[in-house]
């Protein structure tokens, strides 16, 4: 069965999931909506720019993951998705979902985004396997750190081989959707790599390798 990865931010959203949660809990007032938001915003700009300290974004993003009860982080994450999310869903998103759907091929969300951000929004989407940047537990409590190879830069590559080797898949005329210059490592490893609404250096990049370029904004 063939392959089809999708990028999940600014791909098949129409926006950052992992940066809009932060936004939402200062919003909320769960976080400090100066402070907080400012240091969110660096880090993201940084993501932008292709110069993300990874590990010291990920321990700032999931310091709340530890100071609050797993029941309440649900309930929160329910409505961020009613929210926020919803309205980060793109038909024409949707529409190249169900394309690969009907063509039979195994689809795979590959995020840099940690896990408990994008499950459920996986789940929305209709797709059912999800490499994601994992959360450690330590029993039902998370723990505050992330765990695994972070599913970044190569270690999306890392992490997709693995699973390749552990399901019996491999990338024979596979496909991948990204918008991030981030993803080029994998971007450069399947058959038919696609920016979708691409940054500016990706945009550059595909325009140069002669790959497509598509939008699935509105």
């Amino acid at each position: 069965m063939r392959l089809a990865l999708f990028d999940l931010d600014n791909t098949l959203l129409g926006g950052d999931s992992d940066h809009a949660w932060g936004d939402y809990l200062c919003e909320r007032g769960i976080l400090d909506p100066v402070a907080y938001k400012d240091r969110n915003d660096a880090f993201y700009q940084d993501y932008l720019n292709g110069t993300l300290d990874l590990q010291a974004y990920l321990a700032f993003s999931m310091e709340i993951f530890a100071a609050t009860e797993p029941a309440q982080l649900d309930q929160w994450h329910r409505e961020f998705m009613r929210d926020c999310v919803e309205a980060l869903i793109q038909p024409k998103a949707l529409a190249l979902l169900q394309q690969h759907r009907d063509a039979g091929d195994h689809l795979v969300i590959i995020t840099a985004t940690n896990r408990f951000v994008t499950a459920p929004i996986a789940r929305r989407l209709g797709v059912r396997t999800l490499l994601a940047t994992e959360c450690e537990r330590d029993g039902e409590r998370y723990t505050g750190r992330s765990t695994d190879i972070p599913c970044f830069r190569e270690g999306k590559v890392t992490r997709l081989q693995r699973w390749m080797l552990e399901n019996g898949y491999d990338l024979q005329d596979s496909y991948f959707y990204s918008d991030s210059l981030n993803d080029l490592p994998l971007l450069e490893q399947v058959t038919h790599p696609v920016a979708v609404d691409p940054d500016p250096k990706l945009k550059a990049e595909a325009e140069r390798r002669g790959w497509p370029v598509i939008s699935l904004r509105d």
